[in-house]
């Protein structure tokens, strides 16, 4: 609804483009028509109707049962639509009516059917979705149930609501009608209380996911994008075929979507959508405007995915607002402002938040702009804080020594923590990688190592305590932020088992740890094009080659600004023991201001690289070289059905012999650089299983497509 000023506004200037003209009235008279225009339809909050709200309240908790079928700020069951921000999606008469004759007024995707299916089961539940080739029903526990037509047998659809209508005396129901016309929804200083009794997934399912589940941004909360499926294999990958395709507004997606007992879960632009993950159909969908108050890559829209944990759904807004969302209704829950007290304004997000026990923990962007980087846990029920920490020190802190000039006290000193981390159940520890310093081509005043910028931080998951930290590049001159996925897993190394920590960095270097301690057990070249360093030394630092900072005029430096990898996900497949990236090969002209660019070379093009790397030596055991821009972020998934599924420079999906690279399939979608920027490849691929069939999906520019075998009717 249109606030008063909105209003006043379209009065007063018209709509040519519609035929309405314009109303030039005296500033009174220009109010008065506002005002009594606005009645016509204000929201029963606005309406201040008689009645005892505390009383109504009670009513509906208690003697009205209302509760029994409906939810109010956490309170109640999720079975029937939430009632939380009823008075301002209703006016005073639409709840009236409502609540008179509820089935008059039955919300859509809340029509009562009674299923009757070929395996024999009949459920009665609500048609949340339905077309003439599948149904999507929410029995009423809550509990959705995916049904493709060849599975019913029939759907029998009941007149009315669930609920019948309230038997209360006249008192009754005008201090039911005060209480409903009081609920305006939650916000950042109204909670929904912790629910009774969460059944969704609880936290043991999202560290051991059940098979077919894809239940965080990686997949695993390890970061290790490798899938136990292996219905589509080697022999049969030739044969995938689009099972459908969901449009989100926005040009060019960069999310993951998240999968759990059939239902997708997918995010645009301050938006969170559940859908069929047999059908593409949707369930509910959740979104609030654009803030308009970003900048960066938040102000473009970007959105990396969500998070579940029970039966929350959590995803975070352009201007860093963590939301929980109901699973089952879309309803939020609660709200915190992860920026809340900082005092710039820079601040934003892209990334997916992790789960963590009983936690949520989330970071920020916006250290190309200025800003200090921090990342903040939360309680999952409540959203009430559990801890925070900055990557970078404030002047006079311990840390501060490393910042030698005006950069750190004047500008925060960057450090964002601008990607999702990665989880180690075993020791406890959340593995975070945290981005370049500022202003990033110019270190005149921020001389030393700036830390923890560019850096993998290992935080203990319960107190956010620092336990170890690992600098990849000192005193960053080049923008090589650390936030590519610090994947965790348990392998031999060195004649042993050993707990690592795996990451191929930004600056061109292939990375290996003993998770534990931060002990730096490999390190070694996985691109091509790297001339900054000649090798890391065994003290953990690089072997800085002199006479390549960025200068006025220019100089070439490799690799270029993208990097030689980025933040498209990385995989390590048990079968082959191998770590998979898309690397890319190429050298920039770094100027520093006032020019500051990173300019490209334009004889000398770069390509992008799919390369399996031997994790004990970063010996390279094969590689499939692409023609394209250089310009593409599709990162890998690896299969047990010994594919590697990667996004393609030339903006087709690829899948190659884990073993062997060598091409088995692809799907041309067009997501290429060569359309204009932003248009390339930005998301990476994931896979799930519904009802014994395996599919593979990601998105390409505004859409998520999701492919499996053909069936065998």
């Amino acid at each position: 609804m249109q606030t008063f000023e909105q209003l006043r506004a379209v009065i007063r200037n018209g709509m040519p483009a519609t035929g309405m003209p314009a109303f030039d009235l005296p500033a009174a008279e220009l109010d008065a028509v506002t005002r009594m225009v606005r009645s016509l339809s204000a929201p029963a909050a606005d309406s201040n109707p008689p009645g005892d709200a505390a009383a109504g309240e009670r009513y509906f908790f208690g003697a009205g049962d209302c509760a029994n079928c409906h939810m109010v700020f956490g309170k109640g069951k999720a079975v029937a639509p939430d009632l939380s921000g009823i008075g301002r999606e209703l006016t005073f008469e639409e709840l009236q009516a409502a609540v008179k004759e509820p089935a008059a007024k039955v919300k859509s995707g809340y029509e009562v059917v009674k299923v009757q299916s070929k395996n024999g089961q009949t459920l009665r539940g609500f048609a949340r979705n339905q077309s003439r080739y599948n149904l999507q029903l929410q029995d009423l526990t809550g509990k959705f149930h995916l049904f493709t037509h060849r599975e019913i047998v029939r759907v029998t659809s009941e007149s009315g609501s669930i609920m019948p209508p309230p038997k209360c005396s006249a008192a009754e129901c005008r201090d039911l009608l005060a209480f409903l016309s009081s609920l305006t929804g939650v916000s950042l200083t109204k909670r929904a209380a912790p629910l009774a009794a969460e059944s969704g997934p609880p936290f043991a399912q999202i560290a051991n996911p059940k098979p077919g589940d894809w239940v965080s941004y990686h997949g695993a909360l390890t970061g290790n994008r490798h899938s136990a499926l292996d219905q589509i294999n080697t022999s049969n990958v030739n044969r995938l075929a689009l099972q459908w395709v969901f449009p989100i507004a926005h040009f060019t997606l960069e999310v993951t979507p998240l999968v759990i007992d059939g239902v997708m879960y997918v995010t645009g632009p301050n938006q969170v959508f559940a859908i069929d993950g047999r059908a593409g159909r949707t369930i509910w969908h959740y979104q609030r405007p654009r803030s308009g108050e970003t900048r960066g890559d938040p102000a473009k829209g970007t959105n990396r995915g969500a998070a579940v944990l029970g039966d929350k759904v959590f995803t975070i807004t352009d201007n860093a607002h963590l939301l929980a969302l109901h699973r089952v209704t879309g309803q939020l829950l609660w709200e915190v402002n992860i920026t809340e007290g900082m005092p710039n304004r820079n601040y934003g997000n892209t990334a997916a938040p992790l789960v963590v026990n009983d936690l949520v923990v989330a970071g920020i962007s916006g250290g190309d702009l200025g800003v200090r980087g921090f990342l903040t846990a939360y309680k999952a029920d409540t959203g009430s804080e559990a801890w925070r920490i900055y990557t970078t020190p404030k002047p006079g802190e311990k840390g501060s020594e490393t910042w030698q000039g005006a950069a750190l006290a004047q500008f925060g000193g960057g450090g964002a923590t601008w990607m999702t981390g990665t989880f180690d159940a075993e020791t406890n520890t959340v593995f975070w990688g945290t981005g370049n310093p500022f202003p990033a081509l110019d270190g005149d005043e921020r001389k030393g190592d700036n830390l923890y910028t560019d850096s993998v931080l290992a935080i203990d998951a319960a107190t956010g305590k620092l336990k170890w930290h690992y600098q990849f590049t000192p005193h960053d001159l080049y923008d090589w932020d650390g936030g590519q996925t610090p994947l965790v897993v348990n392998r031999p190394f060195g004649g042993r088992e050993r707990k690592l920590l795996i990451q191929a960095n930004r600056n061109g270097f292939f990375y290996v740890f003993d998770r534990t301690n931060g002990e730096l057990l490999l390190a070694k070249k996985f691109s091509d094009r790297v001339n900054w360093a000649t090798a890391i030394g065994k003290d953990g630092r690089p072997v800085v080659v002199p006479g390549l900072e960025p200068t006025r005029e220019g100089t070439k430096v490799c690799p270029n600004i993208l990097g030689a990898a980025n933040w498209p996900s990385v995989a390590v497949s048990p079968q082959t023991g191998w770590f998979y990236v898309q690397s890319r090969d190429a050298c920039g002209i770094y100027a520093k201001p006032p020019s500051w660019n990173a300019r490209p070379i334009p004889l000398e093009p770069g390509r992008m690289v799919l390369r399996a790397l031997n994790i004990e030596t970063g010996e390279r055991m094969w590689e499939a070289p692409q023609i394209g821009p250089a310009d593409s972020w599709g990162g890998v998934l690896s299969t047990a059905g010994g594919v590697i599924f990667f996004g393609e420079d030339s903006g087709a999906l690829g899948a190659a012999d884990a073993k062997t690279g060598k091409d088995l399939w692809h799907i041309q979608t067009n997501a290429s650089a060569e359309l204009g920027d932003g248009h390339s490849w930005r998301s990476s691929p994931m896979t799930y299983m519904v009802a014994g069939k395996q599919y593979i999906a990601f998105a390409a520019g505004p859409n998520i497509l999701s492919f499996a075998l053909p069936s065998v009717e």
